[in-house]
């Protein structure tokens, strides 16, 4: 588990190729995206400048529900989402909510073990999927 319950992985490629790389790998696992934000482009809206930074909300009911049925509140967390931004140097990074950490935010327990374990081997799979060549 990560100590602030972020996982953030750097990127082989740019902002725009890491997302489209981590959406394509959302999609070919059958799983919805629900919105894709683009913080930046945002920011320019209202006269303000913002590095890329781009957020991937997605997931699937059979991998959350057992999470909000341990703990309802666990819904302010999920679906899951992913953010690629640019630092001042100009490299990419992948982040994400560890989900040992989301359960131990909302005490989860051992009845969400497995569901954890399944995101956890999931969003690990989609961070190297979109960051490594």
């Amino acid at each position: 588990m990560s100590a602030d319950g972020v996982v953030t992985v750097p990127s082989s490629f740019g902002p725009e190729d890491t997302m489209n790389r981590f959406e394509h790998g959302v999609s070919v696992r059958g799983l919805t995206v629900f919105a894709r934000v683009d913080h930046a482009a945002g920011a320019a809206a209202v006269g303000l400048s913002l590095r890329p930074t781009d957020l991937l909300v997605f997931g699937n009911a059979k991998g959350g529900t057992p999470l909000m049925q341990a703990a309802q509140v666990a819904g302010l967390d999920l679906p899951l989402k992913a953010l690629v931004w640019q630092d001042g140097g100009g490299d990419t990074w992948l982040s994400y909510n560890d989900p040992a950490w989301l359960a131990a935010r909302h005490s989860l327990g051992n009845d969400a073990d497995a569901a954890v374990a399944a995101m956890t081997t999931l969003l690990e799979a989609l961070a190297k999927s979109a960051t490594q060549p």
